[in-house]
C-alpha cells in the first residue's frame, strides 16, 4: 500500500497556492476520474492520505497542480501507473516488529502444528519481503512443506517485484538484525545468495508462495485460512472502508484462525471486534472465536 500518510510535503515557491476548497475539488474530480477509466475506487481512503500522495506526484513530475493529473492520467496510460505507484506502493521489511514473530511461536504456532495443511494470506504484501519472512519463519517451525502462502497486493509492479526475490543488498544489514531479534535460529544468509550489490531469495522459498492481484475493495474471499496478515494497510483507509475490509478478512478466517494487523492498528471500535479474542495487544494479534453471537452472522 501507499507510503504517503503523513509525509509532510514541502511547498515549491514556484507552484501557484491553491486555496484548500478548490485542492480539495481537485481531488475529488482526479479520483472520480481515476475510478471512471481504470476502475480503482480511492474515494473510500483518508483524505489526507490521498493528498499526500497526489501532491508528492504533482512535486516530482514537473505539474503545477492536481488538476493538471486528470488530463494526463486520462489519456496516458502510462502516465496512470507513474501516478499509481505514488498511491499504492507500501514500504516494507523483512521481520518487521520483530515481536510479532516471537508472540506467533508461543501463541500461534502451537496450534498451527494440529493442522495438516496451512493456507495463510499476507494481504496488502508490498514487494514481497514479509511473504518471504513468513516461508523462512515456518521452514524453522517445521511447517512449510504442508503450508500454502497466498501473498496478494493491488500494485502489479509491487507483486512483479515479489516474485522476482531480489532486494538491494543494503537493506540486508536491517533486514538482518529484525531476523536476529525475532528469535530466529540460524542465519538470515542462509536463505538468499548474494550477486553484484543485490539479495536473491533461495528458489525453495517461492514454491509454497503464489502472489497474486487482488484488491480488498473489490474483490471477494478466495480460500479458508488459518492465519491472516494484514499489516499497515488499514491505516490507509476511513472507517467503512476498514470495517469493509475487516469483514472479508474475518471471512477467510477459519474458526480459531488468528489475525495479525500492525503495530498502529486496532480492532476496538470496528464491525468485527466482537468476533474476535485479543492474544497479545503489542504485537496486534487476534483470534477468531469458534462461537460468535448471531447479530455477527
Amino acid at each position: 500500500m501507499t507510503s504517503s500518510l503523513g509525509i509532510q510535503q514541502a511547498v515549491r515557491p514556484d507552484l501557484p497556492e491553491v486555496p484548500p476548497e478548490v485542492q480539495k475539488i481537485e481531488v475529488q474530480l482526479l479520483m472520480q476520474a481515476i475510478s471512471m477509466r481504470y476502475g480503482y475506487d480511492f474515494s473510500q481512503y483518508r483524505p489526507g492520505t490521498i493528498l499526500n500522495a497526489f501532491l508528492t506526484h504533482v512535486h516530482a513530475n514537473g505539474y503545477r497542480r492536481i488538476s493538471d493529473l486528470i488530463p494526463a492520467v486520462l489519456s496516458d496510460r502510462k502516465a496512470f501507473d507513474s501516478l499509481f505507484l505514488d498511491i499504492s506502493v507500501g514500504t516494507t521489511e523483512m521481520f518487521r516488529n520483530p515481536e510479532t514473530y516471537q508472540k506467533m511461536r508461543t501463541a500461534i504456532i502451537p496450534l498451527l502444528k494440529t493442522y495438516p495443511y496451512l493456507n495463510i494470506w499476507h494481504a496488502g504484501c508490498a514487494t514481497g519481503e514479509e511473504a518471504y519472512s513468513m516461508a523462512i519463519f515456518l521452514k524453522e517451525e517445521g511447517l512449510y512443506n504442508r503450508a500454502h502462502i497466498y501473498a496478494t497486493d493491488i500494485n502489479g509492479y509491487s507483486l512483479r517485484h515479489a516474485s522476482h526475490g531480489i532486494y538491494p543488498l543494503k537493506d540486508m544489514q536491517r533486514n538482518t538484525h529484525n531476523y536476529n531479534a525475532a528469535g530466529c535460529i540460524n542465519s538470515l544468509g542462509d536463505y538468499y545468495r548474494t550477486k553484484y550489490k543485490a539479495a536473491k531469495m533461495n528458489s525453495d522459498l517461492k514454491k509454497n508462495i503464489t502472489f497474486s492481484n487482488h484488491n480488498l475493495v473489490t474483490d471477494s474471499v478466495f480460500s479458508e485460512t488459518q492465519l491472516v496478515v494484514c499489516k499497515n494497510v488499514l491505516i490507509y483507509f476511513n472507517q467503512d472502508l476498514q470495517n469493509k475490509v475487516l469483514k472479508l478478512l474475518t471471512n477467510s478466517l477459519c474458526r480459531n484462525g488468528f489475525l495479525c494487523i500492525g503495530e498502529h492498528e486496532s480492532l476496538e471500535l470496528t464491525a468485527v471486534r466482537d468476533q474476535y479474542e485479543l492474544v497479545d495487544s503489542r504485537a496486534r494479534i487476534y483470534r477468531k472465536k469458534i462461537t460468535i453471537s448471531h447479530s455477527d452472522e
